[in-house]
């Protein structure tokens, strides 16, 4: 199978009716901008083959299939080599939609039309859809008996994960494909969430016939999952939108936290995608230093250095920081240069630098190479640049990589921390 790659051009794409509404999304037609084209052709391949589509969203690239029929869910699962019991999260383009897979007979329909609060939607999520929709916020809803949705979208549980995207391409091409799309990260299982194209080609590429180029996703990790029909309400998994900011929501003051930063394997079917397997890991062996490591405040700790050295030849350590350490982690290293992207990866929209230079003993004899990336101290660029840091020092061939961790509080930091800590095979305290 060959892969082949869409770019679509920034642009508008489409809007909501009535404006300032979720109701309804309309893409805009295909004569004013040639980027529908290609989205209604997309759109015509999820309907009609059980192949996955890759396409960008505000987070990471999704891997996107026809929620309605089974065979097209399974493609998913057999492109990214996915548990099938890990349940896949499903994606709208806006609250007709939803309401349809809530309702399958479109009794609300009619009900709308004498009763103006009648909702299919449980009420508990009107203020999180108010405040964060479109975005990188996923809701649990109670599966409907005759339920639209393949088997396989909701892997045996009574709930299904949904949200709706906030790019524009995402939600055009979900409302030209007529489907929701069931869609978790378009890469390998296991490996770093792609937030590029290329990242998507890097871990598909032979699995899958298309990827959608809409350029880099601008938060970086993945949404935000909530159950609202829990009491009392819990988060299943940090992403894109604050415990803060949830519990700014009337009905959500008291929500708690229902996820571990470990993979909770063994478990049965686990409640939404991201709590029972390992993810987000590179090939390099990741150490993990938690903002609350004294020893690992100013730089790699040196036992940890020695260890990675031992019995090595011609190493190569990756060092990402963020808000503590100087260059390079306090490794001793000759001067540090700007390394060229490497060929394939010209075009790619990095919010960093990877810096080289030769890693040194104390007498000066060379060791190996030392690969530095400084992701900022800002946490929403930290959240954005993690898992393309993450690739880039796997491209270059690290065999470790330290990791400067962030502090793990409401906000989006904890995020971060939940994907490295789930990415890493070493990590201190």
């Amino acid at each position: 199978m060959q892969t082949r790659i869409v770019k679509i051009r920034p642009g508008p794409l489409g809007a909501f009716s009535p404006v300032g509404s979720l109701e309804t999304w309309v893409p805009v037609s295909a004569t004013s901008t040639p980027a529908i084209a290609d989205l209604e052709s997309a759109a015509t391949y999820l309907t009609t083959s059980d192949c996955p589509v890759a396409f960008p969203t505000e987070t990471v690239y999704g891997l996107g299939a026809d929620a309605t029929r089974s065979p097209a869910v399974r493609g998913i699962y057999s492109a990214k080599g996915r548990p099938s019991d890990n349940p896949l999260i499903s994606h709208i383009a806006d609250l007709t939609m939803l309401r349809d897979l809530l309702d399958p007979s479109g009794s609300w329909r009619a009900n709308a039309n004498t009763d103006t609060n009648f909702d299919p939607i449980p009420a508990v999520y009107r203020p999180l859809i108010e405040r964060f929709w479109p975005g990188p916020l996923t809701i649990l809803l109670p599966n409907a008996t005759d339920s639209q949705l393949a088997p396989e979208v909701t892997a045996g549980l009574a709930t299904w994960g949904v949200r709706m995207p906030q790019t524009p391409l995402a939600l055009s091409l979900i409302k030209l494909a007529g489907v929701p799309l069931a869609a978790p990260s378009a890469n390998a299982s296991t490996k770093p969430s792609p937030t590029t194209a290329r990242h998507v080609l890097d871990d598909l590429d032979g699995r899958i016939e298309l990827i959608i180029d809409g350029g880099a996703c601008s938060v970086g990790v993945e949404s935000t999952v909530v159950d609202g029909l829990s009491n009392p309400p819990a988060i299943l998994r940090p992403g894109g939108v604050s415990i803060d900011e949830i519990r700014e929501c009337p009905g959500w003051e008291n929500v708690v936290v229902g996820y571990k930063d470990h993979s909770e394997v063994g478990k049965a079917t686990p409640r939404a995608p991201g709590m029972k397997y390992k993810h987000y890991s590179p090939k390099a062996r990741v150490v993990l230093y938690e903002s609350s490591a004294v020893d690992a405040r100013s730089g790699v700790v040196t036992s940890h250095m020695e260890a990675a050295l031992a019995n090595r030849g011609d190493i190569k350590i990756g060092v990402i920081r963020t808000q503590r350490w100087s260059q390079a982690g306090g490794i001793k290293t000759g001067e540090l240069s700007v390394t060229p992207k490497l060929q394939g990866y010209e075009d790619e929209d990095e919010s960093f630098v990877v810096l080289q230079g030769n890693l040194l003993t104390e007498d000066e004899t060379l060791q190996g190479t030392v690969f530095d990336v400084d992701l900022s101290k800002d946490m929403k660029v930290i959240a954005q640049g993690l898992f393309s840091a993450l690739r880039a020092l796997d491209r270059r061939g690290a065999d470790v990589i330290f990791v400067d961790g962030v502090v793990d509080d409401l906000d989006i930091g904890g995020a971060v921390m939940n994907r490295l800590r789930k990415a890493a095979s070493e990590i201190h305290a």
